[in-house]
């Protein structure tokens, strides 16, 4: 049996006072294996290795307390001593069938996975606790990605242990990493037969059915889930998630705080919540929430973008401006803050700014083609009409032969008088996208109405 807390437990406290005075006493070794056990348990290897040496000096012909050594040396990656100990244990007991498992647990850690389950097959012939081989099979199965077999190793735990979670929980990620969920939701039915107060249960069958999109089955299941553990803040939190999809905005902020009753908050829940009362046209509710979110959470991006959103929304562009400068103080390297940062200034006419802001994109390898077309286009307003070529010039590192490019390079040249490399671009453009060419009047009016621009789009219309 385990040991109790040192100061309930009288060979436990003995054998401490044994080591503080440097006195000698005398321990059964079923004693010394269950003070080893409680040093392991407790995480004090060092106290662990104590205790073994002592012990295996009163009990030298232990198999139990050598075998506690050579869990001991695999924990510390001395394996060849580990392996070379437990042929010797093998030798004298060859039986005992933690002797294999500490050998597949020596494969293990070398990768060989295979070997370990040959090893855990041959455990399993001999030991009376078959749920625990089962599970460590379970394991070198999931390292080899063998998800079936794994299954059915966790599957033979549960029918042992109905009460198993931990066996049920990889018994249900097998399936999902096979994308069986139906099998899985047929498992879990009948599983729930035999153990119909499973809260574990009910919530992985409420979460198959959210996965297939089945969210009046989810919200059942996960309704069966709350009513058998009313303290089970998981279930709540997924069928907040449920209603949500469900469009039932109001009962999700309701389980969605109980979860904060439950258990400490998180931005998660915070964000979700501030969500749901947007979503319901309660914009301040919903931005005292995304706060929280981010007072939680300060690098979660999608806390602030969603304060920025909401305030862009209601045209309070300022008040976007000011969150998105927060959200850059904290994170400059985030590219999703700078192309925020760009839209609002944008929307204020600080063109300048939205300058840096596509430029700062840049920088930080937000490369996309949306990202070169801002800059240009601004650059263009501002009459740094060189400028908005050389960016042009840039983004075909990364887009050749893309009509947004040939456009406005066409425009660009004939705004500064270069007509033929203006009608060679205009013509590239015409061939890669003709119907794009009405960026050219919506950008750039005044060069639409130029005659060679419109003879050229005329005769380009005509012959394709």
């Amino acid at each position: 049996m385990p040991l109790t807390p040192k100061e309930n437990n009288i060979p436990l406290s003995k054998f401490e006072s044994m080591l503080k005075t440097n006195s000698i006493y005398f321990f059964d070794s079923v004693e010394f294996e269950e003070i080893i056990h409680y040093y392991l348990d407790s995480g004090k290897n060092a106290l662990a290795k104590k205790a073994i040496g002592l012990g295996l000096k009163q009990h030298p012909n232990s198999v139990m307390l050598k075998l506690l050594q050579a869990e001991l040396f695999i924990f510390d990656d001395e394996m060849d001593i580990a392996t070379k100990l437990l042929k010797e244990l093998q030798a004298i007991e060859p039986t005992n069938e933690e002797i294999y498992i500490q050998q597949a647990n020596i494969c293990s850690k070398n990768d060989d996975h295979i070997g370990a389950i040959r090893l855990l097959k041959k455990a399993l012939t001999l030991c009376e606790d078959e749920p625990d081989v089962f599970a460590l099979i379970g394991m070198e199965y999931l390292y080899l990605e063998d998800f079936e077999a794994a299954r059915i190793n966790f599957e033979n735990c549960l029918e042992v242990d109905i009460e198993d979670y931990s066996s049920l929980y990889n018994v249900i990620y097998c399936f999902d990493m096979e994308s069986k969920h139906m099998e899985s939701i047929k498992y879990l039915n009948k599983h729930i037969d035999k153990d119909p107060y499973s809260e574990v249960a009910w919530h992985q069958l409420g979460r198959q059915y959210f996965i297939i999109e089945n969210y009046t089955e989810a919200l059942r299941a996960f309704d069966y889930a709350v009513l058998i553990d009313e303290f089970f803040v998981g279930g709540y939190l997924e069928k907040a998630k449920t209603l949500e999809e469900l469009k039932r905005y109001e009962e999700a902020i309701e389980n969605y705080k109980k979860t904060i009753k439950l258990d400490d908050p998180t931005s998660f829940v915070f964000l979700r919540i501030g969500t749901c009362y947007e979503l319901l046209g309660k914009n301040g509710l919903a931005v005292q929430f995304y706060k929280k979110a981010v007072n939680e959470d300060p690098l979660l991006e999608k806390g602030w973008l969603s304060i920025a959103n909401l305030y862009i929304n209601d045209k309070k562009y300022n008040k976007a401006l000011f969150f998105i400068k927060k959200a850059i103080d904290i994170d400059e390297y985030n590219t999703l803050y700078w192309r925020k940062f760009a839209e609002v200034n944008l929307k204020l006419d600080f063109f300048e700014e939205a300058v840096v802001a596509f430029e700062k994109c840049i920088k930080y390898q937000d490369v996309a083609l949306e990202i070169w077309l801002g800059l240009c286009d601004v650059l263009c307003f501002l009459g740094e009409y060189k400028n908005a070529i050389k960016v042009l010039r840039k983004s075909q590192v990364y887009f050749s032969n893309f009509a947004e490019i040939e456009y406005r390079l066409s425009v660009l040249k004939f705004i500064l008088k270069k007509s033929k490399e203006a009608e060679k671009h205009l013509l590239n453009g015409l061939r890669i996208d003709f119907e794009y060419h009405f960026i050219i009047k919506e950008l750039f009016p005044d060069i639409f109405k130029i005659e060679k621009v419109t003879h050229l789009i005329n005769i380009f219309n005509r012959t394709s």
